[in-house]
């Protein structure tokens, strides 16, 4: 998984953090109004916020999961390549070096 690709997990995963919150204050905020159909959409959408809640936990472990699987393949491979990891390194660090330079 690229780190790229973490990163909008990591976003998405913080953005659906703030529309859960959000919700729970509106409901907070709702909780005096009467009537059915208020009472029957609060009643859907704390329905609909353990859900999401529960799916958020889950997408957060296959993030952490995902994560660690990287980082472990990545040190057996710098474990079983060293010469090839410090020259890929390097290469990286001069390529960078050289996109810093010219500003």
């Amino acid at each position: 998984m690229s780190t790229e690709a973490t990163a909008t997990k990591d976003k998405l995963v913080q953005d659906f953090r703030i529309v859960v919150a959000d919700a729970e204050e509106l409901l907070k905020a709702t909780a005096s109004q009467a009537g059915d159909k208020v009472t029957a959409a609060r009643e859907r959408i704390q329905d609909s916020l353990h859900q999401a809640k529960v799916k958020l936990a889950e997408a957060e472990d296959v993030v952490v999961l995902k994560t660690k699987q990287a980082a472990r393949v990545t040190d057996e491979y710098v474990h079983e390549n060293p010469w090839r990891a410090v020259g890929i390194a390097a290469g990286v660090g001069l390529i960078v070096g050289l996109l810093i330079g010219r500003r």
